[in-house]
């Protein structure tokens, strides 16, 4: 059994990466990364499912250790990847899928380039509108804020490994999942332990 492959998504909000990562988690043999916070559970949230809930000091103290594969802090809390949590499934074997916003794949893509990196894009910026006003969560400001962020993490685009457009939730889907299986055929990927369980059987 060879290791895991870390699969960082990323996109814009709107763009669907959250509902496409829960699906391809509910399709494939894949295991979901769950970040580390020092906020307070809000109602409804799980430590260790939603969140892995920690105090400051704690956070803190995993930084200084190199604990995280990526931290930021987002006003007055932390939120952080924990790096020994990914890395021990991969060890183990298991893939693993991480969804995060592109500042936060570019950290991970300098703590671990292995990682394969796939970028979720709307249509186009009329559909973003559209989706973001749907939500009927935000105000026209905050709309528009979000589009200019957009543009923003796009730019990003090109460090990354693939692109999925998703016009069709099913289809972007079906690519995404399929970009998984190919990655696990590179002949990159422990050819030479392959090699020589052949040999072995001559």
């Amino acid at each position: 059994m060879g290791r895991g492959l870390l699969f960082v998504v990323s996109g814009p909000s709107g763009a669907g990466k959250g509902t496409i990562c829960q699906r391809i988690i509910r399709e494939l043999d894949i295991d979901l990364s769950v970040s580390m916070t020092t906020r307070s559970p809000r109602t409804g949230e799980t430590h260790g499912v939603s969140y892995y809930f920690v105090t400051r000091q704690e956070f803190e103290q995993r930084i200084e250790q190199g604990g995280f594969l990526e931290y930021a802090q987002v006003y007055d809390n932390f939120y952080g990847t924990p790096k020994e949590m990914v890395m021990e499934r991969l060890v183990a074997g298991r893939d693993v899928i991480l969804e995060i916003d592109p500042q936060g794949a570019m950290k991970i893509k300098e703590s671990y380039p292995d990682g394969i990196f796939i970028f979720i894009l709307p249509p186009s910026m009329k559909e973003l509108r559209r989706r973001l006003t749907g939500r009927r969560t935000e105000s026209a400001d905050a709309v528009n804020r979000r589009l200019r962020e957009t543009l923003t993490e796009i730019s990003y685009i090109e460090k990354y490994d693939y692109c999925v457009v998703n016009d069709d939730l099913e289809e972007a889907v079906e690519r995404t999942a399929s970009i998984m299986r190919a990655e696990h055929s590179r002949v990159s990927r422990g050819v030479q332990d392959l090699i020589a369980r052949y040999k072995e059987e001559v």
